[in-house]
């Protein structure tokens, strides 16, 4: 990677800053499989641990994923409900687009951290769209294109832009769901009675996507961010390990859950599963089979 990309990068957040930042030292930042990340430091914090901002790479014709998540970021930060990462700027420089996050130290967080946490979260998905259940624009699940536009019941917008958009392209991968139709089909038992609001949503919240700061302050970053059934976030904080139990306590005291939600916790993360098909290939597709034969099954 040419050193003029990062003099681009370092220009672009001059000029939105007003200072006179260097961005001189810069180190590669491991946990990401889509894109390539980066802590960027002046020569004044080379020495130390901490970094000045946190830049993510990719090819140029990934700009829209990265403007998608500056947006979603934004509309989370100005609820004032939870703390997520400040988006600087995005661009594109020479074959890479590029964007540039508030740098975040994190650490352990601790019992009170995670209650907050759950109760955080629970005052963002209070907030709510009278519009119907989608988004402003559509963005990306990994990097997957995820389909927003606005619907005005919850089974319409997960049968046709969840399920039905991930099985669309499973089957371009040649993938082997053979009962998918009869889901699709029962959905609207699976949900029957079940009208939720649509709550803003971080859309990609698994244990990966959380972590609490040095400070003690309950963070959430990269969203997929979208007005959907509240009930997906918890869903997929279960799917690939699980946040502390009291998370889920004390989310369950400011909102509490509607009954069903087992059943329909399975239904959503079928959704990441399928996603995670489309994205990194036939190990998940007898984890997703099994899935739908669950639901199917609990549905009798």
């Amino acid at each position: 990677m040419t050193s003029g990309i990062w003099q681009q990068i370092t220009a672009q957040i001059q000029q939105v800053t007003g200072s006179d930042f260097r961005g001189t030292h810069r180190r590669p930042v491991g946990g990401g499989s889509i894109n390539q990340a980066y802590a960027l430091s002046d020569e004044a914090r080379r020495d130390h641990t901490t970094a000045a901002y946190f830049v993510k790479l990719n090819q140029a014709q990934s700009i829209g994923m990265f403007e998608a998540e500056a947006l979603g970021l934004k509309r989370m930060a100005a609820t004032q409900t939870i703390r997520v990462p400040q988006p600087l700027c995005c661009g594109i420089a020479g074959d890479n687009a590029y964007i540039v996050l508030e740098w975040l130290d994190f650490g352990y967080g601790d019992h009170a951290a995670w209650d907050a946490m759950g109760r955080n979260l629970a005052a963002l998905h209070r907030v709510t769209s009278s519009q119907g259940f989608g988004w402003e624009g559509n963005n990306t699940i990994g990097a997957t294109p995820q389909i927003n536009t606005w619907k005005s019941t919850w089974l319409e917008f997960f049968a046709e832009h969840r399920l039905g958009y991930q099985f669309q392209l499973a089957r371009r991968r040649g993938g082997h769901f053979p009962q998918q139709d009869k889901l699709l089909a029962a959905l609207p038992d699976l949900l029957a009675g079940y009208e939720p609001e649509p709550s803003l949503v971080h859309g990609d919240l698994w244990t990966g996507n959380a972590g609490v700061t040095q400070q003690g302050e309950p963070t959430i970053f990269d969203p997929a961010a979208y007005f959907g059934d509240r009930e997906v976030d918890l869903a997929m904080s279960q799917l690939f390990g699980s946040f502390p139990p009291n998370f889920y306590s004390a989310y369950q005291e400011a909102f509490p859950l509607s009954p069903g939600y087992e059943r329909r916790k399975i239904l959503y993360n079928l959704y990441h599963v399928l996603n995670h098909f489309n994205l990194f290939g036939s190990g998940y597709e007898s984890q997703a089979n099994q899935m739908i034969a669950t639901l199917l099954s609990s549905k009798r």
